[in-house]
């Protein structure tokens, strides 16, 4: 497991387009979330211990703010043939588990990955309702082995923030996580 931190892109960035299937064949885009007043983008997969630490408080977090206003995207992005336990029928049954409102999708071409710039799970993206960048970093201070709980506090505050139409802070902490598993031919020079 190599642990990586995401990069933590200029805030305002607008972000970028993507078109994607879930399990099922369901194609989503930016543009099927464009009435919502913020868009969580984030970066997950199926076998990474940092994701599986948080995803029933990322899962609660969902069913909490969706009502409110925020939409939310899940992508994987890791390469399925060397690790097929990130691929789309494990997605669905994963997405099952814990009960996703939310599409959870596969970028088999690792595109979307590339042109946000993800580089672990998970990698959270906030987007105010310009979609310009808002938030990028952690869900919480929690950690494998830690004693610390999972509450999502830093992205709740960030949420918050943005649903509200308040400025959020910039002192934004990574998150931190397994790196995403590039294709052999994608591998960016800056994961």
């Amino acid at each position: 497991m190599a642990l990586r931190e995401s990069r933590m892109l200029p805030l305002g960035a607008a972000a970028p387009g993507f078109r994607l299937p879930d399990p099922e064949g369901r194609m989503y885009g930016l543009e099927d979330f464009e009435e919502a007043p913020a868009l969580l983008v984030a970066f997950l997969c199926n076998h990474c211990p940092y994701v599986k630490h948080i995803l029933p408080g990322f899962a609660a977090f969902a069913r909490e703010y969706e009502p409110m206003g925020l939409a939310i995207i899940a992508i994987s992005a890791n390469d399925a043939m060397a690790y097929p336990q990130d691929g789309p029928k494990e997605m669905a049954r994963v997405a099952r588990q814990h009960g996703f409102e939310f599409p959870y999708v596969y970028d088999e071409s690792q595109e979307t990955a590339l042109a946000y710039q993800a580089v672990c799970t998970p990698d959270l993206f906030l987007y105010d309702g310009a979609r310009k960048l808002a938030y990028r970093g952690q869900f919480d201070d929690s950690r494998p082995g830690s004693d610390t709980p999972v509450t999502g506090a830093s992205l709740r505050a960030a949420a918050d923030a943005v649903l509200a139409g308040r400025t959020i802070s910039t002192d934004q902490r990574p998150s931190i996580g397994c790196s995403i598993k590039w294709k052999q031919d994608r591998q960016p020079d800056w994961a």
